[in-house]
């Protein structure tokens, strides 16, 4: 009997000891918590290199960097803008186990949300979750592991500003990639605004990359003016737009700053920078703070400006209202 009561006593103590070593741990990630010395991997799956994507990826970059150091790696990756090649980023991110991934643009938030429901994803360049990811009842909030910030600006302001230039054409295409849901989704709303304010809609969709080149000759000779929405495709082809609007006459509003200065004549503009950065700052909640991404508010960027491309616009003789801002050239 002694011998259980002293085999008891050891058995509590080291129960004891590695009680108050579990408690020390598990403080690390709660909200309200010191995790001044924890380290960080963050995975970022890109879809496509161009300025926009670009830009919200250094933006979110510099807001960990600042606020975490040298306690934040990066594991960044570049799907090439391919759907699959997201797929392998975000199961490769899975595998090893990241604290959180950014996911820049929506194959890859989509990707990641198939990849995993447990590792925290933050999206950013994403136009519109609840058609992302296919949520009916939406909230401002998915209720899944996924939250971050959307590139939409406001596409009644954008059909406004189309209209305040151009408010003697008929026509307006619109083209964008079939292969993008959030094109569509931008593609559908706007297309009603702009029908509201006396405009004929025509949309020209393309599946990829290579068919940009024959939808854009086919859409010149019908249309008085092009419309494109945020659309990863057609921002990663802009000289092939441009080297078959710009000697057709045909003017292009663009959504984003951009594909604005790629082919376009005018935009309401997002700073895809600041919006990446703002993602930055809500991956550091999660991680740091214990933030619960499943109960964040999407977020949208703060402020839209008026921008144009004096160039384009002389050689096309659109005529600019006061209160727009030049895009460098």
């Amino acid at each position: 009997m002694k011998k259980i009561i002293a085999l008891g006593l050891v058995m509590s103590m080291a129960a004891s000891v590695l009680a108050g070593c579990s408690g020390s741990a598990g403080t690390q990630g709660t909200s309200g918590s010191d995790n001044s010395g924890k380290t960080y991997t963050v995975g970022i799956c890109q879809l496509v290199q161009h300025e926009a994507l670009d830009a919200a990826t250094q933006g979110f970059k510099d807001a960990l960097t600042e606020k975490l150091g040298d306690r934040v790696t990066f594991d960044e990756q570049n799907a090439s803008g391919d759907s699959a090649t997201c797929a392998t980023i975000a199961n490769q991110f899975v595998s090893s186990n990241v604290d959180l991934i950014m996911a820049n643009a929506t194959p890859p938030l989509q990707a990641c949300a198939a990849a995993t429901s447990t590792i925290p994803v933050l999206g950013t360049s994403v136009t519109d979750y609840a058609t992302a990811l296919q949520i009916d009842d939406w909230s401002g909030k998915t209720g899944m592991n996924i939250s971050g910030t959307s590139d939409l600006a406001p596409l009644s302001e954008q059909a406004k500003l189309l209209n305040e230039l151009f408010p003697d054409a008929k026509t307006v295409g619109l083209i964008y990639c079939s292969g993008e849901p959030n094109s569509l989704y931008q593609v559908n709303v706007i297309s009603k605004e702009l029908e509201a304010l006396g405009y004929t809609c025509q949309e020209f969709s393309f599946a990829d990359s290579n068919d940009i080149a024959s939808v854009t000759t086919s859409a010149v000779s019908l249309v008085d003016v092009i419309y494109i929405p945020t659309d990863n495709a057609a921002a990663s082809a802009t000289e092939v737009i441009d080297n078959i609007c710009l000697p057709a006459g045909i003017p292009i509003v663009a959504s984003e700053e951009g594909i604005c200065a790629g082919c376009g004549v005018a935009t309401l503009s997002i700073s895809y920078y600041d919006l990446g950065y703002q993602t930055g700052l809500m991956a550091y909640e999660v991680l740091e703070n214990g933030a619960d991404v499943s109960t964040m508010d999407i977020e949208y960027a703060p402020n839209v400006t008026k921008k144009y491309v004096p160039s384009r616009c002389e050689a096309l003789n659109v005529t600019i209202p006061e209160g727009y801002e030049a895009i460098a050239e």
